[in-house]
């Protein structure tokens, strides 16, 4: 069985579970998946069965889209809600237009600290594992592309905003960055992702909808070869 699955993956599991749960429902070992999705996080996970795998470099090099909250006001450990607060400040009120130009500052190609809780290798170790023990390593900045940026809603202290990046983009330190250009704390408290290269939101299927008649046939890929 070879082709492609496009899964939305639930929040509270890791992107290996789905690859695991997949595995399982197909009875098959070469399954793989195309960018790893933060456990809190839901959205398009794009699965790679059998000989399809060999296109995870294509895939997961493909521009992404999300929809993000940030909450103001508090800066935690893992720049997510999931992680300590290491930081908090009472804010009265964030101006909307203030808002739209630190975004607007974010656009184009810009350097990025990729986070601590991240699978990025140091010296042959994964910076979550430093992050685990309660150890930071200097991390260099990478080049990355915000493509588009937008408001979708404000109710403060919270943000949503949908941003169309490259790969190798960490939303939960955009998140972070944007609260630091306002001269504020925040965190990332939500993502979603909407898009992964063509494949969209609304194409994908929950785990328990997935069936064999989903999987897009690897052939139909041959000119990404």
């Amino acid at each position: 069985m070879d082709g492609i699955l496009i899964v939305n993956k639930p929040s509270g599991i890791t992107s290996h579970d789905v690859v695991d749960f997949v595995r399982r429902k197909f009875n098959m070992e070469r399954v793989g998946h195309a960018g790893t999705l933060d456990p809190m996080a839901t959205g398009v996970l794009v699965m790679l069965l059998g000989r399809a795998t060999k296109l995870s470099n294509t895939f997961t090099n493909n521009d992404k889209e999300y929809v993000a909250k940030v909450f103001f006001g508090k800066k935690t450990d893992t720049q997510d809600a999931q992680g300590k607060v290491i930081e908090e400040k009472n804010i009265a009120a964030l101006d909307i237009e203030a808002i739209k130009k630190a975004l607007d500052n974010f656009k184009g190609e810009i350097e990025q600290i990729p986070p601590m809780v991240s699978a990025i290798k140091y010296k042959g170790k994964k910076l979550y594992q430093f992050a685990r023990a309660g150890k930071t390593v200097v991390r260099e900045p990478r080049k990355i592309r915000i493509s588009g940026i937008e408001i979708l809603d404000f109710k403060f202290p919270e943000l949503t905003f949908r941003v169309k990046c490259s790969k190798g983009t960490y939303v939960r330190t955009l998140c972070e960055d944007i609260g630091m250009s306002l001269g504020v704390p925040s965190h990332m408290s939500g993502l979603i992702r909407t898009r992964s290269g063509d494949f969209l939101l609304e194409d994908s299927k929950k785990l328990d909808e997935i069936h064999e008649k989903d999987i897009i046939p690897f052939d139909s890929y041959d000119r990404h070869i």
